[in-house]
């Protein structure tokens, strides 16, 4: 169940569910159950106040206050807006609701107890402002638990973003399938625990809806992960090529290249100006050594056509000789990784970057942070737009898979596909972790993965492989952490192969 929903798209699964004979409000009861099933867990003697809103939402608000009351809870209803304003399935609601409805923008809260917040749920087409505001502001400062109903009020389903204020949740209850205000910050850290409820919405109705956006797990590029033969060798398993920086700066590309060989690349090599070969000779084992100088140098190595992906960046001055390094892969070419010089060399010239990507037709991978996302791509991806939106916008310019970095570090595609990752942990935020990713990515594609698959198993083995570490975590740990993530997707450990 990985497939994320817009709101847009949650709306088309309920349409074609009712449109199939389930009634609505069959649909809502359900929704509305599994509500009151996770705020149930709590002692009875536990007060309940349901906010509802004026749409299905609170409609579900409605559904899980009855079904609390009968379940003996002590329960209060609010409603933000007139009762006879309410329509459809959510009128249906209220009318088997027996008890007072108070107003909900002047509605007490009581200083224990629990909160459901029902009142605007996931496709919030605005900011929200005046009375709401104060009310959701109200729900924060007063620090009681609260069960949101499908998202947090105030967060925008489709971008994670915070449209003027939104709810703080302890948990979140959603339906048939996560939205991508789960998954992206600010959004995921509004939502506390997410609790997905299935309430008879068919898996059949993907088909017609066909999502783009997944939430990135093992299920998602398993089937395109590189399987070990018995009659292989390292010659099959690709040889990847990383590209060193200067004498002062080796250190990345060391990184980057024993993370492509950790992940399984049979062969590695790290092409080096004549500055830095000592240096590296003496710092890598396993790992080959090649003098490259200067794009010249870079070319005669890839005339070797057995070096078969390379990863650029990690180390490199963002200039014209990185450029023309850059475009002399472009010329041969290869799968390519750009990431940190190799991206910030094209600042001031982006479309020079994504002619060569075009005239390449080769796959090509960028992997910026959010500085090096603004600088390639300032003008034009809208900077306010949500992180999905912004990656996918991005991919379809550079004609790139482009992997937006962070907490949620968005995979997208120029073919609109796009997955984000909810389990990097904040230990990741250290010096190198960036190029370590990029060797991941490379070493993936020396194996023959595609670059939107290749890139989501290094992102997700990323986070994995940082989790097993803990506090203290540097990026020279991470590949040394692989071996231990490889092994549970091969065995299903922890349910690491599943959603």
């Amino acid at each position: 169940m990985h497939e994320l929903l817009t709101p847009a798209e949650m709306a088309e699964a309920d349409r074609l569910t009712i449109a199939a004979g389930t009634p609505g409000i069959e649909l809502m009861e359900r929704a509305g159950r599994a509500v009151a099933d996770v705020v149930g867990r709590r002692p009875l003697s536990t007060p309940v106040l349901v906010l509802c809103g004026p749409g299905n939402n609170g409609g579900d608000g409605f559904v899980a206050a009855r079904i609390l009351t009968e379940r003996g809870f002590r329960v209060r209803l609010a409603l933000a807006g007139p009762r006879d304003a309410l329509r459809g399935d959510a009128a249906l609601a209220a009318a088997r609701w027996r008890g007072p409805v108070e107003d909900a923008f002047a509605a007490p809260l009581d200083p224990s107890g629990v909160i459901v917040d029902a009142l605007l749920g996931a496709g919030l087409a605005r900011d929200v402002a005046g009375a709401m505001a104060a009310l959701i502001d109200r729900v924060n400062r007063g620090g009681r638990p609260v069960v949101a109903v499908d998202l947090p009020s105030g967060i925008d389903g489709a971008s994670g973003l915070v449209r003027g204020i939104a709810v703080r949740a302890g948990e979140t209850v959603t339906f048939f399938r996560r939205k991508p205000g789960h998954v992206l910050l600010p959004g995921r850290l509004h939502c506390g625990a997410v609790r997905l409820a299935q309430i008879g919405i068919a898996g059949a109705v993907l088909e017609r809806i066909a999502p783009r956006l997944f939430l990135n797990v093992p299920a998602l590029w398993r089937p395109a992960f590189p399987v070990l033969a018995v009659d292989g060798n390292k010659y099959r398993r690709g040889h990847a090529l990383a590209v060193s920086g200067g004498i002062e700066a080796t250190g990345a590309a060391r990184m980057a290249a024993r993370a492509a060989l950790r992940i399984g690349a049979g062969l590695v090599t790290v092409a080096a100006p004549s500055s830095a070969l000592m240096v590296l000779a003496g710092a890598l084992e396993a790992v080959m050594v090649r003098r490259a100088d200067g794009a010249a140098g870079l070319g005669r190595l890839l005339e070797d056509a057995r070096r078969n992906a390379v990863v650029m960046g990690p180390g490199l001055d963002p200039d014209e000789e990185t450029r023309a390094m850059v475009e002399a892969v472009f010329a041969a070419p290869r799968p390519l990784v750009l990431d940190a010089g190799a991206i910030t060399a094209f600042a001031a010239d982006p479309e020079r970057l994504f002619r060569g990507v075009a005239a390449s037709a080769t796959p090509t991978v960028l992997t910026p942070h959010d500085g090096e996302f603004a600088r390639l791509f300032a003008g034009a991806v809208e900077p306010g737009a949500g992180k999905s939106e912004r990656a996918l916008r991005a991919a379809r310019l550079a004609g790139a898979v482009v992997v937006l970095k962070g907490p949620d570090t968005v995979v997208a595609a120029p073919d609109g596909r796009a997955a984000i990752a909810d389990n990097a942990p904040p230990t990741l935020g250290t010096a190198g972790s960036g190029d370590v990713l990029a060797g991941m990515i490379g070493g993936l594609m020396a194996q023959g993965m595609p670059a939107f698959e290749a890139a989501s198993a290094a992102v997700w083995m990323h986070g994995a492989a940082a989790q097993r570490f803990g506090r203290g975590l540097i990026a020279e740990d991470l590949p040394d952490l692989l071996p231990g993530v490889l092994q549970a997707l091969e065995t299903d450990e922890d349910g690491a192969g599943g959603d």
